[in-house]
């Protein structure tokens, strides 16, 4: 973990639920359980340290893609402030992960949203990410490393 000279409030972990993810974005969305659980997927089996990582989200950089991003920061624990994340556009959704040389690109699998005109539309992305959020990490991205 990152020396903070005997900090007892650094290095903390905690796996979030899907309300803490609602309060913290405003909403519950895909992107965002999207995103959170590929952080939680690089903090188990990548790096569990978040000053020793830095986090790049190739997405559209406009909402809903871009909110991928704020479940990075929950997930991964890279985050704005630390200035260890950083947004690209792109026509292609994909998180790349770099710590000690390393890289580890994670890639979402196509997400099956509900069609717009659906009058229960709101309510359908709401429990499409309750289910993504329960969803095994093969159901939702695919990992490589390099």
């Amino acid at each position: 973990m990152h020396d903070m000279g005997g900090c007892k409030y650094t290095g903390l972990d905690k796996n979030y639920t899907i309300e803490d993810l609602a309060a913290f974005h405003g909403h519950l969305g895909p992107y965002i359980v999207l995103g959170y659980r590929m952080g939680r997927y690089v903090r188990r089996y990548f790096c569990m340290d978040p000053f020793k990582m830095s986090a790049v989200v190739y997405c559209s950089c406009t909402p809903p893609q871009s909110c991928i991003a704020d479940g990075v920061q929950i997930g991964s624990g890279c985050t704005l402030g630390k200035r260890n994340i950083e947004l690209v556009k792109s026509n292609e959704v994909k998180c790349e992960f770099l710590s000690d040389g390393k890289k580890l690109v994670l890639r979402p699998m196509p997400i099956k949203f509900p069609p717009k005109d659906d009058h229960h539309y709101s309510e359908l992305i709401e429990q499409l990410a309750v289910d993504m959020y329960r969803m095994d990490d093969t159901e939702l991205f695919s990992v490589s490393s390099r």
